[in-house]
């Protein structure tokens, strides 16, 4: 194959494929009728290598965490489909399995392969993540599974559809096994409507400048995606870099769990070893080794901003993961809150890259989705599962202060906004604000995190949290100081209560007029304390942020100073 394209023909390309990418996402997101893709925007769409699953081109507003696992997710198709006798135009692929696609057991998964004057040219792949697939807990966050069989009904590759014609039956056995079937049934057609579209617009986009000249514009971006990551190695310093954090438990035990890594850079290659981590648990903190690789291409975004999205940036860089550890699970394991997991992988990457050049990283951001769902019965008897995740505090930079209650840094995805989830469930948010005195200390100091209550209208119903950094808070670098921990409280008839284990529980009875509340972390500080301007520490004070006694005890009493 000829490697040689003009640059502005390469760019032109890469525009029009990562349009492509985009427009699926949107597609589905306007089509979507459950609120965590509609308004949180968790899914993801993109274009994958005909024979490795590899990852080529990614929307922007999909997950970054997708960009990785998804490529597992297409080799396990085009593996089921060799096992089949092969593919055929039209032919659509459906799963959940998150041993071999990655992330959980929510996470719907259509793969289909693309032809171009009958030839297969690539694949294209949706996710997206439906509000309830089944399982003991509505929501399918349940902190207390002790295998996949009690998190969600487990789907593996199947086909959807062969050559076109859409097979029922494995629509019917979708819509059976989940409590909101007219959502799964609005998701599943959305899905379906984006991998229409995709194919529409590579028909477009082939017809126009040929499938010889895209190939070889795909084949390009991935040797210029590794070229840059070689080139951004390159600029470090070598050497070998160790961090670690822990997890509050597993749900079923309170024993904390340990992420460790140790970063190291040769040269223009890289190595992260996850050796010392905790071996695999009971509890649903488990994940796959498809997730744990696709979260070290979301921490090497993070470091690298301005790195492509697409597998080439990964060819440089080895991530070794111990075949026992928690970091590699295997069915039927429960993997559920994957998303605690990774989160703090990101942390401990975030840490030791620090050591080797600080002003390229932020300190810990707040380190927990707390996923929060509440189920009940309306008053007609149809069931509703409220099901979301909130915000908190980002780390603080070299040259910043940390984001106030952002989204969590595995994704750009949304907090679904208060009022539509008041529109779509009955409940109440009596407090939805920022979080005084959450932010770790620092010459930048982490963003504050925030505090919601939210109330329950119906007569009764069950809540189930799934959370983390209730014992372990977010940590600051450079000398920057810790985040605060996570609380999560509850109303009873006695008054409010917290978890045994601190960060998770499941089936907490409400009754009108009850309520549950999260106070969640802000992020971690950068640099030390001692050299924050007092204007700004005045300024934090005046605004709320910090309460005069914090700005005290943190940064001793000079702010006042800047008052003047």
């Amino acid at each position: 194959m000829n490697h040689k394209i003009d640059p502005v023909t390469l760019a032109v390309l890469a525009g029009r494929m990562e349009q492509i990418a985009d427009e699926m996402d949107a597609t589905l997101f306007r089509a979507a009728f459950n609120p965590i893709i509609a308004e949180a925007h968790d899914a993801s769409h993109g274009l994958y290598h005909a024979s490795s699953g590899d990852t080529l081109v990614q929307g922007k507003s999909g997950l970054p965490i997708f960009v990785g696992v998804m490529s597992f997710a297409v080799k396990a198709v085009i593996d089921k489909a060799a096992a089949d006798g092969g593919l055929a135009d039209g032919d659509i692929y459906i799963f959940n399995d998150a041993h071999i696609g990655g992330t959980h057991l929510s996470d719907m998964r259509l793969v289909r392969p693309y032809y171009f004057d009958g030839q297969l040219f690539c694949y294209l792949a949706s996710v997206g993540h439906w509000h309830d697939v089944g399982g003991a807990v509505p929501g399918n966050y349940n902190p207390a599974a002790t295998d996949a069989f009690q998190e969600a009904f487990v789907l593996p590759p199947v086909k959807l559809a062969r050559a076109g014609v859409v097979n029922q039956d494995i629509i019917d056995i979708l819509l059976r096994n989940t409590r909101l079937p007219q959502s799964a049934m609005g998701d599943l057609n959305g899905q379906l409507g984006a991998l229409d579209l995709g194919v529409k617009r590579m028909d477009e986009l082939l017809g126009e400048y040929g499938s010889s000249t895209v190939s070889n514009a795909l084949e390009a971006l991935g040797h210029r995606a590794e070229a840059l990551m070689r080139a951004e190695l390159t600029s470090l310093p070598d050497g070998r870099w160790e961090a670690v954090d822990y997890l509050d438990n597993d749900g079923i035990t309170p024993d904390p769990l340990t992420i460790k890594v140790a970063l190291e850079i040769d040269g223009d290659r890289m190595v992260l070893d996850f050796a010392g981590t905790s071996p695999r648990c009971a509890g649903p903190v488990n994940i796959a080794l498809p997730t744990a690789v696709a979260t070290a291409y979301v921490a090497i975004k993070h470091v690298f901003p301005d790195l492509p999205a697409n597998a080439g940036v990964m060819r440089p860089i080895d991530v070794l993961v111990p075949e026992t550890s928690m970091l590699a699970a295997e069915f039927p394991a429960p993997t559920g809150g994957y998303t605690e997991t990774i989160l703090r992988m990101i942390d401990v990457i975030f840490c030791a890259a620090a050591q080797a050049d600080p002003e390229r990283v932020v300190a810990n951001a707040y380190g927990t989705i707390n996923a929060l769902s509440i189920a009940g019965k309306r008053a007609n008897g149809s069931p509703w599962v409220m099901f979301s995740f909130f915000g908190g505090g980002h780390g603080g930079a070299s040259d910043c202060d940390g984001l106030n209650h952002g989204n969590a840094p595995i994704s750009t995805a949304t907090i679904p906004p208060m009022e539509i989830l008041e529109a779509a469930y009955p409940v109440m948010f009596r407090q939805w604000a920022l979080r005084p005195d959450s932010a770790g200390a620092g010459t930048y100091r982490g963003g504050v995190g925030a505090v919601y209550e939210i109330e329950l209208l119906e007569e009764k119903a069950e809540a189930f949290l799934f959370g983390e950094r209730g014992c372990y808070p977010p940590q600051g670098i450079a000398g920057g100081g810790e985040g605060a921990l996570n609380v999560f409280s509850y109303q009873q008839d006695d008054g409010w209560h917290h978890p045994p284990m601190v960060s998770k529980m499941r089936g907490i009875a409400l009754k009108r007029g009850q309520a549950v509340r999260l106070e969640t972390p802000g992020g971690g500080g950068y640099g030390p304390a001692s050299g924050r301007d007092p204007v700004s520490v005045a300024q934090d004070v005046h605004r709320g942020l910090i309460s005069a006694e914090k700005a005290d005890q943190l940064y001793g009493s000079a702010w006042q100073e800047g008052e003047k």
